[in-house]
């Protein structure tokens, strides 16, 4: 009897030792794991940012580079009447290019998702403002004679793409998200009146639930297109 006792007690102890050492090695497992991830993490964290320094040092020596062929241009055009004129129509074509940032007069319209009304709708998209909502926007800016417009910091230019990627809306292929300030520059009373018609499209959003917040400036400032414009097809004769 004392010997089965033994064997049962010595049985019971291995069985509980294993299980401790079973649940040693997982927990080490884990904690290695956990240490790894946490590293290749603070790997791929680190390389963003030096990926993001080289962005930023060689967005600087652009923009010193631009002032500096500025700098040389108003110096080559002094006392010359022909030069003059050409650098004023480089000037302007680059503003209509939306290469330089501008500034005027004009108007401002604020879009939101209107997240308190959307728990009680049978469709509570309607209520979220969509990439389609800003092209026609755009589009209404456009027909009323804007001269420069934006979206969260984003210029409009004539190759600009307006998509959407899954819940993801982007301007110019950069990521921006509700609030969406629109801003712009023209003729005040022709982009409010276009604006905020009865029947128009933001009386339509605003009608389905949408934020919709229009207001006239007198000094908006529109930031330059950041990106290269390239042409494929056209060619010039």
């Amino acid at each position: 009897m004392k010997k089965k006792q033994i064997a049962t007690t010595l049985g019971i102890m291995c069985f509980i030792l294993t299980m401790c050492i079973a649940i040693q090695i997982r927990t080490v497992k884990n904690s290695n794991s956990t240490a790894m991830q946490a590293l290749v993490d603070d790997g791929l964290r680190d390389e963003v940012l030096r990926w993001k320094e080289r962005y930023d040092n060689a967005y600087q020596e652009l923009l010193d580079s631009e002032k500096q062929l500025t700098q040389v241009r108003e110096q080559a055009t002094q006392n010359n009447t022909t030069a003059n004129a050409k650098q004023q129509q480089i000037k302007e074509n680059n503003m209509l290019l939306g290469t330089t940032q501008v500034k005027g007069a004009g108007l401002e319209i604020i879009l939101a998702d209107n997240n308190a009304m959307g728990a009680g709708l049978l469709e509570p998209s309607i209520i979220l403002v969509h990439y389609n909502d800003l092209l026609e926007v755009v589009n209404a800016l456009n027909n009323a004679g804007a001269e420069a417009i934006s979206i969260n910091g984003q210029r409009i230019i004539t190759t600009t793409a307006i998509t959407c990627e899954g819940n993801v809306i982007k301007v110019n292929g950069e990521k921006i998200s509700s609030p969406f300030a629109i801003k712009a520059i023209g003729s005040q009373g022709l982009l409010l009146g276009s604006m905020t018609m009865a029947g128009g499209y933001l009386s339509l959003m605003e009608d389905n639930g949408v934020i919709v917040n229009v207001k006239t400036v007198d000094d908006i400032t529109i930031e330059k297109y950041n990106g290269i414009i390239s042409y494929k097809y056209v060619k010039s004769k």
